[in-house]
């Protein structure tokens, strides 16, 4: 056997059996059972039905369906407004200094979220931090409620999932070609020209990327919605821990994953294919600047 196939086996073989065991049969499971039928006392009765995919149609559950889809849009597009900038900045530091900043937006990965989410709760508390300082320069009489509310879930989504939107960003910006950017500047075109037909064209890729590497998370992060926004603020995350750790509706559950997936399989798919007719069209319009 020649060096290159042990080395495929070696490497492929293990993670092939990885994703399948980990993966594939998991989500083989969660498609059989949402077929299935609640029962008290064994949690599952394998009585083939379509019930657990009509009750998805229920007024109450399309609500927090769109409620997860605007909570996961607003945070995508803020991380998106933020992001950008940052990550066209850090890609005009010198080589030392853009080392230490990607440093620092990687250190928030050694703590565990859920910490960081009770350290958003204390700075957004009514004796937190915000309130505190308004309260001490007179700007306030009394404290904000600023917890429970959407606009809380959606800090608490952004602080989270920014260097998912930043990392993605700045490894298409890097790559930027900057002879392009001198040539429109030397043909006359402004700084909106250069950002909108050759800059957004060429890091298109990364853009969608990153909105879809925070926007599907976005919608299953159910300890975020918990924490910062109460009962008053579900995601679709919620709801399926709800189904199989309160309500033990197994099935349920099993189908609102599934109809989740197929979402998240729907929105990749979008990407690829934009992917395809950016990488077709090259990237820049050939419109003049």
């Amino acid at each position: 056997m020649k060096q290159t196939d042990v080395f495929r086996w070696v490497s492929v073989v293990p993670v092939n059996l990885w994703l399948w065991l980990w993966v594939l049969l998991p989500t083989l499971m969660l498609v059989a059972v949402s077929f299935a039928t609640r029962e008290p006392e064994d949690l599952i009765e394998w009585t083939l039905t379509f019930d657990n995919y009509a009750r998805l149609s229920d007024s109450l559950y399309i609500t927090v369906f769109w409620d997860s889809l605007w909570l996961a849009g607003i945070t995508a597009l803020l991380c998106l407004a933020a992001g950008f900038p940052f990550a066209w900045w850090l890609t005009r530091l010198q080589p030392r200094w853009r080392a230490l900043a990607l440093f620092l937006i990687i250190i928030p990965f050694w703590t565990n979220s859920l910490i960081r989410t009770y350290a958003i709760k204390l700075i957004l508390g009514k004796q937190g931090i915000i309130n505190n300082v308004l309260l001490g320069i007179g700007v306030i009489d009394a404290p904000l409620d600023m917890l429970y509310t959407p606009g809380a879930v959606i800090c608490g989504l952004v602080y989270i999932l920014f260097p998912f939107m930043v990392l993605p960003l700045y490894s298409n910006l890097e790559k930027l070609d900057q002879s392009l950017l001198e040539a429109a500047r030397d043909l006359g075109a402004s700084r909106l020209q250069v950002l909108r037909k050759i800059v957004i064209p060429l890091t298109m890729p990364g853009i969608v990327a990153g909105v879809l590497i925070v926007f599907l998370p976005a919608m299953g992060m159910f300890y975020i919605a918990d924490l910062l926004g109460g009962a008053k603020n579900l995601l679709l995350g919620n709801i399926i821990k709800n189904q199989f750790l309160s309500s033990m509706d197994w099935p349920f559950g099993s189908a609102i994953s599934i109809a989740m997936i197929v979402l998240m399989g729907l929105l990749m798919l979008a990407y690829f294919q934009a992917a395809k007719r950016i990488n077709r069209s090259g990237g820049i319009h050939d419109s003049t600047l």
